[in-house]
């Protein structure tokens, strides 16, 4: 992926190596609201969150013997990174690209589109749906529309699931700008109302169909990315799609227990997001992300 040189996000906060009252300690645990968590509670929480759907705040707090959303920690001020950290001028220029390529998609249909905030964060950072941890997984939080990673997810991309690639790496991160896009939309709104109203099946797969939308948009992003800037070089999209295919849900539930419950689906299928994502980076426009009024996913 060609990304050295082009423009840089000015919406990007370094909370790394801040003390977020939630740090790792000692004996291979962390500390989650005053109570120790060991690495096995991580994994599944890391598991259940950010690939399987669920809150991964809500699944460490409730994990951990707490009964309600996490208290939010007050932080230091926001600061930019330092210019020669390599990772964070990636990270900071796929942001800017994504800002590049949503700004005039919204003007062209007469609305405005509010950049969000990239926080980068290690161990713990408080947020407005309550305190990230490393466990998680990147996240959008749509009460502060801000995306959350800590960069190290990175290297268990690499050393977990075998995908490695810098486009595979912006791919994550242009997923979870997809869903501050839907916010904006008003889709995830709708989406959360009709959940709340529905059975666990039927909740579940309108969860699908939101992730494999955010996963049309990642490829929108790359669409116009690459018509405007020749991002891509070969070999990038196989790593996207790569990606897309090691976190499906399918996948996941096979590694994790042996065994696949597609009722229990929230993100869909390898096969699902690798399409949808080719849908995306195929056409370009929003309105072929249209999830959920496909009748075939």
């Amino acid at each position: 992926m060609k990304w050295e040189g082009n423009r840089e996000s000015d919406n990007v906060e370094d909370r790394r190596g801040e003390d977020g009252g939630y740090g790792g300690g000692g004996g291979g645990g962390f500390s989650f609201g005053g109570r120790s968590i060991g690495l096995g509670t991580v994994a599944v929480a890391l598991v259940a969150s950010y690939f399987l759907g669920v809150n991964p705040l809500t699944v460490l707090n409730l994990l951990s013997g707490g009964s309600g959303p996490a208290p939010v920690q007050q932080h230091a001020p926001a600061h930019k990174p330092p210019p020669d950290d390599q990772m964070a001028r990636f990270v900071s220029t796929v942001l800017a690209d994504t800002e590049d390529t949503w700004g005039p998609i919204f003007a062209a249909n007469n609305s405005q589109y509010v950049r969000p905030k990239l926080v980068l964060f290690s161990g713990s950072t408080p947020t407005a749906c309550g305190t990230g941890q490393t466990a998680t997984g990147p996240f959008y939080c749509p009460g502060d529309q801000k995306v959350y990673i800590d960069l190290s997810f990175y290297e268990l991309m690499k050393q977990r699931f075998k995908v490695s690639g810098n486009f595979a790496q912006a791919y994550v991160i242009a997923h979870e700008v997809g869903h501050h896009v839907q916010h904006l939309l008003g889709i995830s709104d709708k989406v959360d109302r009709a959940r709340r109203n529905a059975g666990e099946k039927e909740s579940n797969a309108l969860s699908v169909r939101l992730e494999l939308q955010a996963d049309c948009f990642a490829g929108v992003w790359a669409f116009h990315a690459d018509q405007a800037r020749h991002i891509l070089e070969q070999g990038d999209i196989e790593d996207a799609l790569n990606a897309a295919s090691a976190i499906g849900d399918d996948a996941l539930q096979r590694q994790a227990r042996g065994t696949v419950v597609p009722d229990s689906f929230t993100h869909g299928t390898s096969a699902q997001r690798v399409s949808w994502f080719k849908r995306g980076i195929a056409e370009g426009k929003v309105s072929a992300c249209n999830t959920f009024a496909a009748k075939q996913l």
